[in-house]
């Protein structure tokens, strides 16, 4: 194994592109390659790669996915500089869960995305 690149599905393309842009994310590839009607997108900050997926381009494929928002699921997300991370992001996105250092020793917040997905961001200082 190499990578993990979670797939993360949505039913409004334009506002999870515009979310992840918020987050410092720049697409490097998408389906189709140009346009407003994108169905698939991945995206990347530094060594981070995310895909997001329309609903509606898996039609009837792959039934077990849930189509229901958000998920069992929590993306954990090691950075540097958490501090000036958070103080960009904080007034942009809802925040669950503000800075805090945990009894393991990492400093981490939580938010949640456009999807009802939630990310924590973590620094292990």
């Amino acid at each position: 194994m190499e990578t993990l690149s979670p797939n993360i599905f949505t039913y409004d393309m334009k506002a999870t592109i515009a979310f992840y842009q918020l987050l410092g994310f720049k697409i490097t590839m998408s389906v189709p390659e140009e346009g407003d009607d994108l169905v698939w997108a991945m995206m990347a900050n530094g060594p981070v790669t995310m895909m997001f997926q329309t609903f509606e381009s898996l039609a009837n494929e792959l039934p077990e996915i849930s189509r229901t928002a958000g998920g069992s699921l929590l993306l954990y997300i090691n950075l540097k500089n958490i501090r000036n991370f958070f103080e960009q992001v904080k007034d942009k996105v809802p925040v669950l869960k503000g800075l805090e250092t945990t009894f393991y020793g990492a400093t981490e917040f939580s938010i949640k995305d456009n999807n009802g997905y939630v990310l924590t961001f973590a620094e292990h200082e």
